[in-house]
């Protein structure tokens, strides 16, 4: 091979470098601008698991929260947020998006809506779509980062991405797992002075849903819930105060029955090493929450 040959290679291959490494912004091997939305800008330690990607939800060119996603299993493991004081309100007006970046990539790592769907787009291979829920009577669309835990319109159209989602049972949302998350918004409306950081995921035993005989989406059995607020208020009722720094709830996503208990970050971090791909230094936040 010619010497000028081998140097339109090496150019040819150092701009595609550039391109993947633009493509990959967003969707790779760690939260880049999303890392803001972390206790100490750490994600959860000890997790162990090649399908998962690490997803910079962006919106309207902005990042807004992290996801770490299972493209095999086709949910999040979990999603980590920064919590803002609202007023509990749920807006339901926003259209429903998906992540681009797992199926091809993008420069700009914006979430799309559905209506946009490229045909070339293999979207179903990597995430779910829209059809993994049609006709799922006893299953609905669950946010691990919740609208109501965010304020602003832009923020909380960010969390309306099936990246952000999975299959809950009504039941076991509307009548225990929205009253969790509406009791942790006044918890930290009221006590919390600083940033509060969330993480909230799952954790799955193999129940799917099936669409033409095919697994499409994992089914949680648990969906659990942590946040860490160092700077809260000393002076809160102890019925409060015990509750921070940090504090966490897991509930059983079951159909014939359901609870949920408010427990320990460690608790909670141990039912997930049962049943998870994490080792035994598995950690929701660095320090265990302790500035």
């Amino acid at each position: 091979m010619s010497l000028m040959v081998k140097a339109r290679l090496q150019s040819v291959l150092l701009v595609m470098a550039c391109f993947v490494g633009l493509g990959q912004l967003t969707v790779d091997s760690s939260f880049g601008e999303c890392t803001r939305f972390l206790y100490k800008q750490q994600p959860p330690t000890g997790v162990q698991n090649k399908e998962f990607r690490s997803i910079c939800q962006r919106y309207n060119n902005q990042p807004r929260y992290a996801t770490l996603y299972d493209t095999v299993k086709r949910i999040p493991f979990y999603s980590a947020y920064t919590f803002k004081r609202s007023d509990g309100e749920k807006h339901m007006n926003f259209h429903w998006m998906y992540e681009p970046q797992l199926s091809s990539l993008s420069a700009t790592g914006n979430m799309v809506p559905f209506l946009q769907v490229e045909p070339e787009l293999k979207i179903d291979e990597a995430q779910a779509v829209l059809e993994d829920y049609a006709d799922t009577t006893m299953y609905e669309r669950g946010q691990l980062n919740p609208d109501e835990h965010q304020a602003t319109p832009d923020d909380k159209a960010a969390t309306y991405t099936l990246t952000n989602v999975v299959p809950q049972v009504k039941d076991f949302y509307r009548k225990l797992w929205s009253h969790y998350l509406n009791s942790v918004r006044r918890r930290l409306n009221n006590y919390c002075h600083g940033t509060a950081y969330v993480v909230t995921g799952v954790i799955t035993t193999g129940s799917t849903i099936r669409k033409e005989n095919i697994d499409r989406l994992a089914i949680p059995k648990y969906i659990w819930s942590a946040y860490c607020c160092p700077d809260f208020d000393p002076n809160a009722p102890y019925e409060i105060r015990y509750k921070f720094p940090s504090f966490a709830a897991y509930g059983l996503n079951d159909i014939a029955s359901n609870f949920i208990m408010e427990v320990s970050q460690k608790r909670v971090e141990a039912l997930i090493k049962q049943h998870m791909p994490v080792d035994q230094n598995f950690q929701l936040f660095a320090s265990n929450c302790i500035l």
